[in-house]
C-alpha cells in the first residue's frame, strides 16, 4: 500500500478488484452531497468518466453513506469487484476523507485536470480501509503578509491540504507587512496598509533590497469565497488580525492607533524589513473600539460554523513604547495593574470577552500565557512545548507547533543551494519523527491538545514556487503525523514512509507542486549566484535544534 497518511488497518489488497468506466454510477446519501460534487468535479474530470447518478446499491458504483455510529472524521472504504467503491463515515467529513483515499488508490492520473490516457482503465484492488484521525486539529497556517498570495494560490493550498486530509488553514492576514482583508468601514486599511513601497531580500541584515513595491488583499468577496472553498473540503478556517505587537501597517493606515506621545506614527510607512517591530498599538479605548469594527467584518466573513477560532496574534510586542508613554503608564495605574505584561493580558483578555460573548474563542501564540490568561482561550504554542505544556496543564486547549520543529520556512538541508536558509536544518525524516504531544503531558492534560499545525513564514518566499519548495515534500510527513496513529518517534518506520512516497512523488508531480526533490533542489530552485553567493544573507542556525 502506498498510501499517505497511513491508514489505521487494511485488509487486503486482493485480486478481482473494482475498473471504474464510462458506466460507473455515483450514489449519495444525505448528507454527502458535497463529496458526490467533489468525485464528479475531480475524480470525473480527471479519468474522463461522467459518474452518472444510479441507485442505491447498484453494481459498478461508487456509494457513500454516513454511519453515525462511526467517529465523525473515521471512514471505512470496501472495494469489491460486484459492487465498485462504498465509502462510509461518521460524518460528511468522514466520507469526503475516504473518497481522498479512493482517489490515491486510482493512481497518479486520477491528480490531473483532464485525462491524459482516455479508455485506460485503473483497477483497484479488493480490499477494505478503516481509518480515523488522531488528531482533530491538523493545520497549516500560511503567511500572506510578509508576501502576498493571490487568492487562486491559497484556493489551491487548500485543494492540498485536502489531498492530504489536513483540516485547519491559519489564515495570517495582518503584520508589519502589510494587511491582507478588506475592512469596509476602515477603507484606509488596505489602500495604504497592504502595499510597502520595497521588501528587504534575505534576512534582516542582508544589505540588498528588491525595490518593486509590493502588496495586494483579499476582498470581502474574496474571503467568502475562499471559506466557502474550505468549507465544501472540510476545512476549517481560523483567521488571524495581530495585534497589539505585529501591528505597523494598520498603524500606518490609522497612526492615532500608535503610541503618538513617544513616537511620530504619522511619519511610520508599512514596514519593509523583517524581525521585531517596537511599532505596536496603543492600549487606549479608541484602538479597543476600531479593532472590536475590525473583528465585527471579519466575524461575518468567517462564520461560527467554519471559523470557530479567531487568532488575535498577541507575540512579540515588544513593550518599550508602552514604558516610555507617559498615557500607557496612567492606564496602568487606572486599571490598577502591575506592568506592562498584565496591560497586555488585560488587552488579550478584553478580545477574549469581546469574542466569547459572540459565540468565539480566541487563539493566541503563546506569549499571551504572559500576565494570566483568560480561561476560554487556548494556545498556540510556537516558541518551543513548553508553552504548550504550561497552558494545557492550566486547563487551556493548545495546538502544538513549535518553531524548532515545525516551521517549514525552516531549511531542508545544509547544502550551499539550498534556496535563501534560514534556521534549523529540517529534513523530510525529521518531520517524520516529529511528535505533538510531549512526554511531559498525559492525561487529561494531553487530552488539551487539540492536534498540531505547520507552520509557513513567507520572509523569503516571494512567490508561490518557494512556498510549494518549502512545504513538500515535508507536508506529506506532517499530514502522516497529524493523522496516523504512529509508534513513538524513534520507532516509526521511516523507511516505509520513504518507499510510500516514492508513489506520492508522482502524485505531487501531476498536481503541479513544486517540491524539493529527494536528491536535492533542481537548478532553478538553487539559491542565487556562485555555490550560494554569501551576499544574500539568509539565517541558517547551525547545530540540531533545542527541545524547548
Amino acid at each position: 500500500m502506498d498510501l499517505i497518511p497511513a491508514p489505521a488497518s487494511v485488509e487486503g489488497p486482493q485480486s478481482g478488484g473494482f475498473v471504474p468506466d464510462s458506466a460507473t454510477t455515483l450514489w449519495a446519501a444525505p448528507g454527502t452531497e458535497g463529496t458526490e460534487r467533489w468525485l464528479r468535479a475531480t475524480l470525473g474530470a480527471a479519468l474522463g468518466l461522467p459518474l452518472a447518478p444510479g441507485p442505491a446499491g447498484g453494481s459498478n458504483a461508487v456509494s457513500l453513506r454516513i454511519d453515525e455510529s462511526m467517529p465523525p472524521e473515521a471512514y471505512r472504504l470496501d472495494i469489491t469487484a460486484e459492487w465498485g467503491a462504498e465509502i462510509q463515515g461518521g460524518s460528511a467529513a468522514g466520507v469526503f476523507w475516504g473518497a481522498q483515499t479512493l482517489r490515491q488508490l486510482l493512481g497518479p492520473k486520477a491528480f490531473r485536470r483532464a485525462p491524459v490516457s482516455p479508455g485506460v482503465r485503473q483497477e483497484i484492488p479488493r480490499q477494505v480501509i478503516e481509518d480515523r484521525p488522531r488528531f482533530g486539529w491538523r493545520g497549516v497556517m500560511l503567511d500572506v503578509s510578509r508576501h502576498f498570495m493571490p487568492k487562486d494560490g491559497v484556493l489551491r493550498l487548500l485543494d492540498l491540504m485536502a489531498a492530504h486530509k489536513l483540516n485547519v488553514f491559519h489564515f495570517h492576514l495582518t503584520d508589519d507587512q502589510g494587511w491582507r482583508v478588506q475592512i469596509k468601514r476602515y477603507p484606509k486599511l488596505t489602500e495604504i496598509g497592504a502595499w510597502r513601497a520595497r521588501t528587504k531580500y534575505g534576512h534582516r541584515f542582508s544589505d540588498l533590497w528588491d525595490e518593486k513595491p509590493h502588496g495586494g488583499y483579499y476582498t470581502q468577496d474574496d474571503i467568502r469565497e475562499i471559506v466557502a472553498y474550505a468549507a465544501e473540503r472540510h476545512i476549517s478556517v481560523v483567521p488571524e488580525i495581530d495585534i497589539p505587537g505585529h501591528s505597523q501597517a494598520a498603524i500606518a493606515a490609522h497612526p492615532e492607533l500608535g503610541n503618538t506621545d513617544v513616537v511620530d506614527t504619522s511619519a511610520l510607512e508599512v514596514w519593509d524589513t523583517w524581525g521585531v517591530n517596537p511599532n505596536v498599538l496603543a492600549p487606549t479605548d479608541t484602538t479597543l473600539r476600531f479593532f472590536e469594527g475590525v473583528f465585527e467584518e471579519l466575524l461575518d466573513l468567517f462564520p461560527a460554523a467554519t471559523s470557530p477560532f479567531i487568532h488575535i496574534g498577541g507575540d512579540e510586542c515588544p513593550k518599550d513604547q508602552w514604558k516610555r508613554s507617559p498615557a500607557v503608564q496612567q492606564r496602568i495605574r487606572d486599571l490598577g495593574l502591575a506592568d506592562e505584561d498584565e496591560l497586555q493580558s488585560w488587552f488579550v483578555r478584553h478580545f477574549d470577552n469581546w469574542l466569547s460573548a459572540r459565540g468565539r474563542r480566541l487563539i493566541g501564540w503563546d506569549e499571551i500565557l504572559e500576565g494570566g490568561l483568560a480561561p476560554g482561550a487556548a494556545v498556540s504554542s510556537w516558541r518551543g512545548y513548553a508553552g504548550g505544556i504550561a497552558a494545557a496543564q492550566a486547563g487551556h486547549d493548545v495546538v502544538m507547533c513549535p518553531e524548532q520543529q515545525v516551521y517549514l520556512d525552516h531549511r531542508q538541508a545544509a547544502g550551499p543551494d539550498e534556496p535563501m536558509p534560514i534556521g534549523y536544518v529540517r529534513t523530510l525524516e525529521d518531520v517524520y519523527r516529529f511528535e505533538p504531544v510531549p512526554p511531559q503531558l498525559a492525561g487529561a492534560d494531553a487530552a488539551h491538545v487539540l492536534g498540531t499545525q505547520a507552520n509557513v513564514w513567507t520572509e523569503v518566499m516571494q512567490d508561490r514556487s518557494r512556498v510549494d519548495y518549502q512545504l513538500f515534500p515535508r507536508l506529506a510527513a506532517f499530514a502522516e503525523v497529524a493523522w496516523s496513529a504512529l509508534p513513538a518517534s524513534p520507532d516509526r518506520d521511516y523507511a516505509d514512509f520513504e518507499r510510500r512516497m516514492t508513489a506520492h512523488y508522482k502524485r505531487l508531480d501531476a498536481l503541479g507542486v513544486e517540491y524539493r526533490p529527494p536528491g536535492g533542489p533542481l537548478p532553478w530552485q538553487k539559491r542565487p549566484g556562485p555555490h550560494g553567493d554569501s551576499a544574500i544573507l539568509g539565517r541558517p542556525i547551525e547545530g540540531a535544534p533545542p527541545n524547548m
